[in-house]
């Protein structure tokens, strides 16, 4: 391994971080769809930002030399990338990567771009596509009228492929389309989709402009703690391939307050060359700059006592937020996911916005635990 590598790895571990493991890179900030949910407020109108294919490359290189073996290829849409079949095979292709997951929203996969997909399907590709409601008006309500049906159409082709095993469904939780979480599960299950998965809703980006996106309610997530408790079939569907927060949750396997966050180890990297420690916390002011500019390794180095800086105030906060204190689960869930406050109310210090639905959970299992469930 080159020495500057080598380096990073020792100084990383020294200021109590983990190496990069699994990344997420943005191609492009361009989409085809103008969804009204989006973080990064992407859509057809931005002006064009898009790596190319020799930063590509030397990305993939740097990170895997640092010991990254899973990649997320992001946007924006990055099938509105003219090269996104070549970036994503130099992924694919990189010695020591084990997973590329492309997350699209499917509308732009036809039969003329299907043979580059199928032909990375053993080199641990997944398709990763937003269902946002199991019929066209919950979906579209969100993502754009006909986006439903062009997404079930991508969604089709790459099932009719054989391709359906290495797709993962996921699921925007918002209050009015969390009901469709049965009937969603149940498409993903029969079309044989490898996994579903479901994040809630944050308040922040496009969404922040919407009033009438709202995150699921406590009562919802109660309401889904019984069906799965209750309905055998779903309960057997959710164990096949499922994967959602309100049944993930457990006072038990739950991280101990503020260790779940282990800078830089899921990092996030824009097309302008900015380097994020986490895929949830764009603040700018523990970004590396300049990335596509200058030695990778320097990059890295700039910034490594920034970044045990943030591990600080992370693992401060328990003792900080107040709402903790008094809190019945004090330290179950760490005061939650730091970049989730820092995205949805632009400060480190706040308590996580998906409190109330954590409580609701932890109400529950506090008195019936998942191994309890018949």
């Amino acid at each position: 391994m080159n020495p500057a590598k080598t380096d990073i790895i020792r100084r990383l571990d020294e200021a109590g971080l983990k190496p990069p493991k699994a990344v997420t890179i943005a191609i492009t900030n361009q989409c085809n769809l103008q969804c009204r949910h989006c973080l990064l407020s992407s859509g057809p109108d931005q002006k064009a930002q898009m790596i190319l294919k020799n930063q590509m490359s030397q990305l993939i290189h740097e990170f895997s030399i640092l010991g990254a073996e899973k990649f997320t290829i992001t946007g924006g849409e990055p099938l509105t990338h003219p090269d996104w079949a070549e970036l994503v095979s130099c992924v694919c292709l990189q010695p020591g990567v084990r997973e590329v997951r492309l997350q699209t929203n499917a509308t732009l996969i036809t039969s003329l771009n299907l043979d580059t997909i199928l032909s990375l399907k053993n080199r641990g590709l997944i398709i990763q596509t937003s269902l946002e409601g199991a019929t066209a008006p919950v979906h579209d309500r969100v993502r754009g009228s006909g986006s439903f049906n062009m997404t079930m159409q991508g969604l089709r082709l790459l099932e009719k492929s054989g391709m359906a095993a290495r797709v993962c469904i996921t699921l925007t939780e918002m209050k009015h389309n969390f009901e469709d979480i049965p009937d969603l599960l149940r498409i993903a299950d029969n079309m044989g989709v490898g996994q579903f998965v479901t994040g809630t809703l944050v308040c922040g980006g496009r969404a922040a402009k919407s009033s009438d996106l709202l995150p699921p309610t406590p009562a919802q997530y109660e309401k889904l703690l019984n069906h799965y408790q209750n309905d055998k079939v779903f309960r057997d569907r959710y164990q096949r391939i499922g994967n959602i927060a309100a049944l993930e949750w457990d006072l038990v396997n739950d991280h101990p307050a503020g260790t779940c966050c282990t800078f830089i180890e899921t990092p996030y990297v824009t097309t302008q060359g900015y380097l994020y420690p986490c895929v949830m916390l764009h603040a700018d002011n523990f970004a590396a700059k300049n990335l596509f500019d200058r030695p990778f390794a320097s990059a890295i180095a700039e910034k490594i006592d920034s970044w045990s800086k943030l591990q600080r105030i992370n693992r401060s906060r328990l003792s900080q937020l107040d709402t903790c204190q008094d809190c019945p689960y004090y330290g179950s869930c760490g005061a939650g996911c730091m970049g989730r406050s820092y995205s949805a109310y632009g400060d480190f210090f706040t308590v996580e916005d998906r409190c109330g639905l954590r409580k609701a959970v932890y109400r529950r299992l506090s008195n019936l635990r998942k191994d309890d469930y018949p």
